[in-house]
């Protein structure tokens, strides 16, 4: 059973099994329970958590497969690339946004006909 989290540590943690596992939409719902409390802080990482959360749908939509999914991943995951630069060593959690933000580009470059202009 999923376990909602507002601790951001065990939240990226639990990000990172969900998205291994290609459960993306409990991975962005666990990031948006913990998102809520930064973005109501005005925290520094809040942009960079509600990047990890729209990269998260964007999957959700190309594994669902439906009509204008590539489309919509593309519209979606515009908040990733906005903000992923944000993803610095010298950021609380670093190295679990890093893995975080590993994973995404992986799972982008496994869809070039999707993100062709977005992979490196």
């Amino acid at each position: 059973m999923l376990k909602m989290n507002d601790d951001l540590e065990g939240a990226l943690k639990e990000y990172l099994e969900l998205m291994e596992q290609e459960a993306y939409f409990e991975a962005h719902e666990v990031m948006e329970e913990a998102w809520h409390p930064l973005r109501l802080s005005n925290h520094p990482l809040k942009n960079l958590a509600k990047g990890l959360i729209n990269a998260a749908i964007t999957f959700e939509h190309i594994k669902r497969n439906k009509k204008n999914a590539g489309v919509k991943a593309v519209k979606v995951i515009a908040s990733y690339e906005r903000y992923k630069h944000l993803c610095t060593d010298d950021i609380e959690h670093a190295v679990l946004f890093k893995q975080a933000q590993h994973k995404i580009e992986a799972l982008k470059q496994k869809h070039p006909e999707i993100f062709d202009v977005l992979v490196p």
